[in-house]
């Protein structure tokens, strides 16, 4: 089958195709956390199901091969039932009010000395090549660090997801080693690169 979970660290294959983008949003000086001029990040709720199915339609060749996220209300549903009954936080990354740029999952969230966690994501066709997954993928990481007191938070992509590869590494993530064979998708055993990224890697955080 056509598997969209990874190994079970995100709740659909992390792996997404995100394409080329490049930073032109620019950063508000808003008290909020975590907001820009457009571009806000913030927990999924079930009122997000609507914009998040047309997204994941117009966006299903964009995703192919590397990731098939929800496209009808059951699926939400199921996708929805999982982040609240399990160790993950699914965030959603808008462009304005209403119109979703991405999905993320940090999930397996282990406390205590790890402090660590896996990072999933998608992105939507009409956002790409805007920058705006890069610096959504930003606001992840400072929401997993300064909202949940995450340490670590890695992400494990297969070699061939260069455009998944070349978004970890705008964002500062760095390639920690190679894991052959690590997850069966698709029915076969997938190599994939392990990138990580520290709470004490962002500027001014040592």
């Amino acid at each position: 089958m056509a598997c969209w979970w990874s190994g079970w660290l995100g709740g659909w294959d992390i792996y997404a195709y995100i394409g080329g983008m490049k930073d032109t949003d620019e950063i508000c000086g808003s008290t909020a956390p975590m907001s820009m001029t457009t571009l806000s990040v913030r927990p999924v709720g079930r009122g997000d199901a609507r914009e998040l199915i047309h997204a994941n339609l117009e966006s299903r060749a964009y995703h192919a091969p590397w990731a098939r996220p929800f496209t009808s209300q059951d699926g939400f549903e199921s996708w929805f039932a999982r982040l609240v009954t399990g160790p993950d936080v699914g965030l959603v990354a808008w462009h304005g009010a209403a119109d979703p740029v991405g999905v993320f999952t940090l999930s397996q969230i282990v406390m205590g000395a790890f402090c660590s966690a896996y990072l999933g994501y998608y992105g939507m066709k009409a956002h790409a090549r805007t920058g705006r997954m890069t610096r959504a993928t930003g606001l992840v990481l400072d929401y997993g660090f300064d909202q949940l007191g995450l340490h670590r938070v890695e992400a494990n992509i297969q070699p061939g997801n260069a455009a998944s590869i070349a978004l970890v590494r705008r964002a500062g993530f760095r390639r920690e080693g190679y894991s052959p064979r690590y997850l069966k998708i698709d029915g076969e055993w997938r190599d994939h690169e392990r990138w990580a990224f520290l709470a004490e890697d962002r500027p001014g955080r040592e």
